[in-house]
C-alpha cells in the first residue's frame, strides 16, 4: 500500500548518503538506476511527483532528465538538481510542463573560485610537474627548469556570474588585470567587457572558463578561440567539459598553438583522453572544484530543502532562470 503522507519521488542515480537518508525519510523513493527501472516507471510513473538528480546523471549519461522521461511522469512538479550546472535536465521540456527545476548555487561559489586560482597557479608555475621531478629523484641531477609566471599576464574570464566574480575578486589580490566575456555586461563591475569571445581570447594570456553547460555554450572554446589565445596562452576550465572542443584543445596543446591547460572537467567523465594524460603541459583534476565536505554537504542539503519547500507548499529556494515565474510558488 502506498503511503499517502509521503510524496513519491524518482532518484535518477546515486547521491550522497545524507541526501538519500533524508529523501527516504520524507518521500517514497524509486530508483532509476536499479534493475527493473522500466517496470518501476510503468507502475509508479503516474504517481511520481518529484525528481532528485545530479550525481551520476551527467549530461551524456543514461539517467538524464529528458523530455521522454518527463513524459512518463505526468504528475511531476519539481526536479531538484545537485550542482550549479543542470545540463543533465531538459529545462525547456520541464518549463513547458510547468515543472520547477532547482539547482544548488551560492553555497559552492567560494570553493570553486579557490580551486580555480589553485589550478591556475599550478598550471602556470608547473607545480605538479615540479613535484613529480623531485619524487623521481631528478633534483640531485640538476634544477627544475624555470616556469612561466603570472606576473606578466592578463586574465580573461569566460562567464561572469557569481563564481566568475568570486574568481575576479581573488585575482585582484595578485594585482593582475582582468577582463571578461559574457552575453551582456554585468552592471557595476570595473573590468573590461568583451562582447566577442574571440576578441577576449586575443587580448589576454589566460582564459578561465566558468559558464554553464548546455547547447548555448557547447564547444564554445574551439580552434579559432585557442588560436587567438596564442602560443603563450593558458586555458583553465572549471565549467563543464562540453564547453571545450576537446579534440581541438588536444591539437592546440600538441602543436604549441597554446602553451598549457588546467582542466577540472572533461567531455566524457570519468574517461579522460590518453592524449591529455600523456602531456606534460597539462594539469588534470578529477572534477573536484566543489569537492570538500563542507561544500558538498551544503549542496546536498539545498537539494533536500528545495524538495521540502515544494512538499510543504512553499516557494522553492533556488529555481533556475528557465523555470516560469508562474510555477515558482
Amino acid at each position: 500500500m502506498v503511503d499517502s503522507s509521503r510524496p513519491e519521488l524518482l532518484q535518477t542515480g546515486p547521491m550522497m548518503a545524507m541526501i538519500e537518508e533524508q529523501l527516504g525519510e520524507h518521500f517514497i523513493v524509486h530508483r532509476l538506476d536499479r534493475d527493473g527501472a522500466a517496470e518501476m516507471l510503468a507502475e509508479a510513473g503516474p504517481r511520481i511527483r518529484a525528481v532528485a538528480t545530479g550525481v551520476g546523471s551527467t549530461a551524456g549519461g543514461a539517467n538524464r532528465v529528458t523530455e521522454a522521461l518527463l513524459a512518463r511522469l505526468p504528475q511531476v512538479e519539481i526536479v531538484a538538481n545537485f550542482g550549479v550546472g543542470y545540463d543533465a535536465v531538459d529545462v525547456q521540456a520541464a518549463a513547458a510542463r510547468g515543472i520547477v527545476v532547482t539547482n544548488t548555487p551560492g553555497v559552492l561559489d567560494d570553493e570553486v573560485a579557490d580551486l580555480s586560482i589553485g589550478l591556475l597557479l599550478a598550471t602556470v608555475r608547473r607545480i605538479p610537474q615540479a613535484d613529480r621531478f623531485l619524487r623521481a629523484g631528478q633534483w640531485p641531477k640538476g634544477p627544475f627548469p624555470f616556469s612561466p609566471t603570472l606576473r606578466d599576464r592578463t586574465i580573461g574570464i569566460v562567464g561572469m556570474g557569481r563564481i566568475g566574480q568570486a574568481i575576479a575578486r581573488r585575482l585582484a589580490g595578485f594585482g593582475r588585470p582582468v577582463a571578461y566575456h559574457s552575453r551582456r555586461p554585468v552592471e557595476g563591475l570595473p573590468y573590461p567587457h568583451y562582447p566577442a569571445l574571440l576578441d577576449l581570447a586575443a587580448a589576454v594570456d589566460v582564459l578561465i572558463v566558468i559558464v554553464p553547460g548546455g547547447p548555448e555554450t557547447d564547444r564554445m572554446i574551439n580552434a579559432p578561440v585557442l588560436a587567438a589565445l596564442g602560443p603563450t596562452g593558458i586555458l583553465i576550465n572549471v565549467a563543464r567539459g562540453s564547453v571545450v572542443d576537446e579534440p581541438s584543445l588536444i591539437d592546440a596543446l600538441q602543436s604549441g598553438t597554446i602553451a598549457a591547460a588546467g582542466l577540472d572537467v572533461f567531455a566524457d567523465e570519468p574517461n579522460v583522453p590518453e592524449a591529455l594524460i600523456a602531456m606534460d603541459n597539462v594539469v588534470l583534476l578529477p572534477h573536484v572544484a566543489s569537492a570538500t565536505h563542507v561544500t558538498r554537504n551544503a549542496m546536498g542539503q539545498l537539494v533536500v530543502d528545495n524538495l521540502l519547500a515544494w512538499r510543504d507548499g512553499r516557494e522553492p529556494l533556488t529555481p533556475v532562470p528557465e523555470t516560469p515565474p508562474s510555477v515558482r510558488g
